[in-house]
């Protein structure tokens, strides 16, 4: 089981090659991930966008762009579009996010005829490796479903499962995030977490074991649910995190990365391709992990 985020970049450099499409790659740090990720043996890449300013930050940077195929694309809805279609017609096997808003790339993503939809609900998991863990954390939805219903948190953990497995973990623990630990009708959250926990003892959400409600504490410290004479076995324990809305699971998300300093790297499921959502404000370091994430996801046809 990985534990790291070398340790994806690792596992990923020993996979098939793959070729990452940059959806408008006029950006430095995208550029800059691309080359080194290149320059690592991780990936081939496919730079769409308008490549006169490609070309300009590329020299501005000192960067040698010769090894890369350039597709020009002008303005963020063309080249999402672009992007896209490089990916649906097999040229390219996974997409990756460059300086583009997310809404105008995930119109391109889903739309219903050219986009890449595959039936399923389509949700984002972030891997992080915090410091001072000795194991990787998976967060979920802490990108793109808002308020997501009981069927949505069903098929959003689902989702995670398929990432978890792709590093190695074959039975992952869900803990289900909430104001607290204790089942509270004023607390819709709580009520939800009870429900996913009876759907996994039922065999309707496979491939897991749920526990929950969990705050926080409860979910990721064995210690702290002892203290709080918590009998739940799974307290503590978990690797997947579902919060309870995007508002929650993007402020932990960010909270991590700029407290903690913990090293990320998220992925789209439900499309058929792997989408690598990236801020705009990520590093170029975030970008090269969520290509790894991207090629073992690939590898294993999710």
């Amino acid at each position: 089981m990985l534990t790291s985020m070398k340790s994806i970049i690792d596992k990923a450099l020993t996979l098939p090659r793959q070729t990452v499409a940059v959806a408008c790659a006029q950006d430095a740090e995208a550029l800059t991930a691309v080359t080194e990720a290149h320059a690592m043996g991780l990936a081939d890449f496919i730079l769409v966008g308008n490549t006169d300013k490609i070309k300009a930050i590329a020299e501005r940077i000192e960067l040698d762009l010769t090894a890369f195929e350039l597709l020009d694309a002008r303005g963020e809805a063309c080249g999402a579009a672009a992007t896209v279609q490089v990916v649906a017609s097999g040229r390219a096997q996974i997409l990756l996010k460059g300086f583009v808003d997310s809404s105008v790339l995930f119109k391109a993503v889903l739309d219903r005829d050219a986009g890449l939809r595959n039936g399923s609900t389509v949700s984002h998991t972030v891997v992080m490796d915090v410091p001072g863990f000795d194991k990787l954390y998976l967060l979920t939805d802490a990108a793109m479903i808002i308020k997501p219903d009981l069927a949505t948190k069903r098929q959003i953990v689902l989702n995670a499962v398929k990432v978890a497995r792709a590093l190695g973990n074959p039975d992952p623990v869900v803990g289900v995030l909430c104001e607290s630990e204790k089942v509270n009708p004023k607390m819709p959250a709580t009520m939800d977490a009870a429900t996913l926990v009876e759907m996994n003892a039922r065999g309707e959400l496979p491939g897991c074991r749920v526990g929950g409600p969990y705050a926080l504490d409860n979910a990721i410290s064995e210690q702290a649910a002892r203290h709080k004479g918590m009998k739940d076995p799974l307290a503590g324990r978990a690797d997947i995190l579902l919060a309870p809305d995007l508002a929650a699971g993007n402020i932990f998300y960010k909270s991590l990365m700029y407290f903690a300093h913990a090293r990320s790297a998220g992925v789209v499921m439900g499309t058929r391709a792997p989408v690598l959502l990236n801020s705009r404000a990520d590093s170029h370091q975030t970008k090269i992990n969520a290509v790894a994430l991207g090629i073992l996801m690939a590898a294993k046809g999710a």
